[in-house]
């Protein structure tokens, strides 16, 4: 589907908003929101991503927007709480945001940090979860095959439920996978689907155990149904912290899977201090809803980005709608 990029332009609303933790670098969240005749879809590539790889993001907005919804399995999704790099002394504080979810997923291997710190935060999350509940950790390709093996063994003892991208390449993930064969740890992958030329090539080389899949960057619903579909693998379906209307989205795609094995990475919406509705979906109870969000006009203004970012963002728009209409 293709749509015209002044009617991109002339239907986008540019936000800022604050985060309550520093977040891969940033205090902030940009977006841009799409009003289109089927409602509203987000744009929201992080400011470091080229073209090529942002038209991907716009091409799920635009589905949203002006596509056809994808029929719901379910009402409702299970989700996660998402932990950023934070002192221990402030995992409660943070954790308290996402109310009573049963999942935490642990951000790690940040390069100004050690394993051991790692490790300190990973025992704090059990320690508040205790034993019934369920920790993934998210390294984000940070490690090497004999860092993540040597990971694995330092967070055994705090019972995972798997290694989220623990390297950065495919034939890393095989070699890891099978050095943990038998640990009974799965791998899941996500930069490996949604920043590869070909998203099925981890599934092939059989690198990962699942898939973390996220709609905006995978270019929209259908298109995910159909790599994990052909992925031949379960699916976990995660946010790149959107606002409501971007998780809204991915809701969509968690309601569409035949089998959703894994609480969601869609709660991030507590890691946002604003978003642009009265009604966000934040997790209550360990689930958000499936449904539209119909931004606030009142929150829209209050927190519209400035006009240089403004500018700044027509301009991507434009040039991402050109690279899709160059496509077909």
């Amino acid at each position: 589907m293709r749509v015209d990029a002044e009617e991109l332009v002339a239907n986008a609303r540019v936000v800022r908003l604050p985060l309550v933790t520093r977040f891969r670098g940033v205090v902030e969240r940009e977006a841009v929101l799409l009003r289109g005749p089927s409602g509203w879809g987000e744009f929201s590539p992080f400011l470091e991503y080229d073209d090529a790889e942002a038209s991907a993001w716009l091409e799920a907005a635009i589905e949203a927007a002006w596509g056809e919804q994808t029929p719901a399995l379910r009402s409702e999704v299970p989700v996660n709480a998402t932990l950023p790099t934070v002192p221990v002394e402030r995992i409660r504080e943070v954790l308290e945001r996402f109310g009573a979810v049963r999942t935490v997923k642990v951000k790690v291997a940040d390069a100004a940090e050690t394993l051991a710190d790692d490790v300190a935060r990973v025992r704090e999350v059990r320690r508040i979860l205790g034993a019934a509940g369920r920790i993934r950790v998210d390294a984000n390709g940070g490690w090497n095959v004999d860092q993540a093996e040597r990971a694995a063994h330092e967070l055994a003892p705090f019972d995972l439920e798997y290694l989220e991208q623990p390297c950065a390449t495919v034939a890393e993930l095989a070699e890891l996978r099978e050095r943990l064969r038998d640990w009974q740890l799965p791998i899941a992958a996500d930069e490996s689907v949604r920043k590869a030329d070909d998203p099925l090539a981890v599934a092939r080389a059989g690198a990962a155990d699942l898939l973390v899949v996220k709609v905006q960057p995978l270019g929209g619903v259908a298109r995910a149904l159909r790599i994990v579909a052909e992925a031949g693998l379960p699916a976990v379906v995660s946010s790149a912290i959107d606002t409501s209307v971007g998780l809204a989205m991915g809701a969509r795609l968690a309601a569409a899977l035949p089998e959703l094995p894994f609480d969601c990475g869609l709660g991030t919406a507590a890691l946002l201090a604003a978003d642009i509705t009265s009604r966000p979906l934040t997790p209550v109870d360990g689930v958000i809803p499936v449904r539209d969000v119909e931004p606030d006009a009142a929150l829209l203004a209050a927190h519209a980005a400035p006009p240089e970012r403004v500018a700044w963002w027509h301009a991507r728009l434009r040039r991402c709608a050109a690279l899709l209409a160059a496509s077909g």
